[in-house]
């Protein structure tokens, strides 16, 4: 069974990749404003949504890695390649499939992967276990309280820095995956490493918001070192900016792409 994944759109073909817990839905609020000049494809990830679950052994990230290699193969036309963007763990896994020549850009949101200490690993982590263990309480209760604004202003504070905006049936589906998820369980600070040389005119974007508690918009920094060529953006969102800004987040793909578009025919010429 191959990744679930929805294509919209007509022109040079966009992916984008959701983060731990999400699936294609998190980018609803975007896919409107690229489709009208870019095939937008979205899949769910490995072990969310309708994608089969992760195996039960094995490299986490190598598994999403080869999986989405396989996925590219699938729907990217012959002789093209791809602009990639992702979200979180779509950030890091976007980054890494550039570093690998199977991106004609990069648009990375608060990436992961830019981890500067264990103690900023364990703090990510325990984020999403103290969301899976008051989603658990919450329970039953979760219809209720993300069909009302102010319930969704608190279920998805951690991730919006306008979690009103975020829509009822994203965050009820959010809630849910987050008591069953098991990838930050399995995966390990250490593995998350890029393949190198990168090709240093790839055009990257990383987008970071200033209001992220997940992953510290101080961990740029480190992004900016490992990825010298990329353009910094850092906006007033939080973790998750498809919802707060969706009309942002697609210029900032866009843009990105477009400047993807030269550098694939100066590829091409060479």
């Amino acid at each position: 069974m191959g990744l679930y994944h929805q294509i919209t759109g007509a022109g040079p073909t966009i992916v984008l990749l959701h983060g731990v817990c999400h699936r294609a839905h998190a980018w609803d609020p975007v896919v409107p404003l690229l489709a009208d000049r870019f095939r937008v494809v979205v899949v769910d990830l490995p072990g969310h949504g309708r994608s089969a679950d992760l195996p039960d052994t094995g490299d986490v990230l190598d598994y999403f890695v080869s999986e989405l290699v396989g996925l590219l193969e699938e729907v990217v036309p012959a002789g093209e390649r791809p602009h990639i963007a992702g979200n979180s763990l779509g950030g890091f896994l976007a980054l890494e499939l550039g570093a690998r020549g199977l991106a004609s850009s990069v648009t990375a949101l608060s990436p992961a992967g830019f981890f500067r200490s264990h103690a900023e690993w364990r703090y990510t982590v325990s984020v999403f276990r103290s969301l899976r263990r008051a989603a658990g309480r919450i329970g039953r209760h979760t219809p209720a309280l993300t069909e009302r604004a102010a319930g969704r202003a608190v279920m998805m504070a951690v991730f919006c820095a306008r979690p009103w905006r975020y829509p009822a049936e994203a965050a009820a589906i959010d809630s849910e995956a987050i008591v069953s998820n098991t990838v930050l369980d399995r995966a390990d600070r250490r593995a998350f490493v890029f393949s190198a040389p990168v090709d240093e005119d790839l055009p990257i974007t990383i987008r970071w918001g200033r209001f992220d508690m997940v992953l510290p918009v101080r961990q740029v920094s480190l992004a900016t070192r490992l990825f010298p060529q990329a353009r910094v953006e850092v906006s007033a969102d939080g973790h998750v900016p498809m919802s707060d800004d969706p009309e942002g987040v697609a210029a900032s793909i866009a843009a990105c792409a477009e400047r993807g578009l030269a550098y694939a025919r100066a590829g091409s010429r060479a």
